[in-house]
C-alpha cells in the first residue's frame, strides 16, 4: 500500500499498486478507482573507491551507495572487490581533501576499510515514495529466499527480487541464493503492499 491523493476522493487515501511499469497501476482503497501515477525515481548509485585492509594486506575496491546515503566511521558495510564480495568495517573516510567522521556519498572520495568475517549483504527497500537502504550482516552460506520476510537493518522486509553478482536478477517467488552470491536485495516493508 501506498498513500497518495486520490482524483475522485480528492484528498490522501491508501492505495493498492497494481501493476509496475513505466507507471504504476494504483487503486483507492477508499473509492476503487483505478489510475496510473508516475513511478518515483530510482535513487543514483554511487560506486565509491574503497580501500580494503586484509590481514597484511591490502587492496583497492569499491562500494556502492545510494544518494543522500551516509556513511560513518564503524559502518559495517560490503565492499566489491573484481569477483569477490567482504564485509569491511570502515575506519576512514575522505571527502575531497579532509578526513571526515562521516559523509554523504556524493561527498565521499575513499573509504578506508578492514574486513571483517560476515558479508554484508545490501538492500533497497521500496516504501512507496522513496527507496531505503538498508545492510545485514550475514554468514556467506546464510539463504535468501524471493518472497520471504526478513528483519533487516532492523526492520521487517519481505524480498520481491534479488540481483546477483555473477548472474542475473531472481524474480520468481521460491527461488533463492546464498549471501555472498548477493550484490543487492530488492523489497518492500512487510505489509505495506499484499503479496502477489
Amino acid at each position: 500500500m501506498m498513500s497518495i491523493v486520490c482524483p475522485v476522493c480528492k484528498e490522501e487515501c491508501e492505495h493498492q499498486v497494481l501493476r509496475e511499469a513505466a507507471e504504476l497501476v494504483v487503486q483507492c482503497s477508499v473509492c476503487g478507482q483505478v489510475h496510473r501515477i508516475p513511478k518515483p525515481p530510482e535513487p543514483r548509485i554511487f560506486t565509491i573507491r574503497a580501500i580494503v585492509s586484509r590481514e597484511t594486506e591490502s587492496q583497492v575496491c569499491s562500494v556502492e551507495m545510494l544518494e543522500g546515503e551516509v556513511v560513518s566511521l564503524g559502518d559495517q558495510i560490503a565492499a566489491e572487490c573484481g569477483d569477490e564480495v567482504y564485509g569491511v568495517e570502515v575506519t576512514g573516510i575522505e571527502a575531497g581533501e579532509k578526513r571526515v567522521r562521516r559523509a554523504k556519498a556524493g561527498e565521499v572520495t575513499t573509504l578506508w576499510t578492514r574486513g571483517i568475517e560476515q558479508v554484508v549483504v545490501k538492500a533497497s527497500i521500496h516504501t512507496g515514495r522513496t527507496t531505503l537502504p538498508l545492510y545485514q550482516t550475514a554468514e556467506g552460506e546464510e539463504e535468501f529466499v524471493v518472497g520471504e520476510a526478513y528483519t533487516f537493518g532492523g526492520r521487517r522486509i519481505r524480498i520481491s527480487h534479488i540481483k546477483l553478482r555473477d548472474g542475473p536478477v531472481m524474480r520468481k517467488e521460491g527461488w533463492k541464493t546464498v549471501a555472498r552470491r548477493v550484490k543487492r536485495i530488492y523489497g518492500y516493508l512487510e505489509g505495506r503492499y499484499p503479496r502477489p
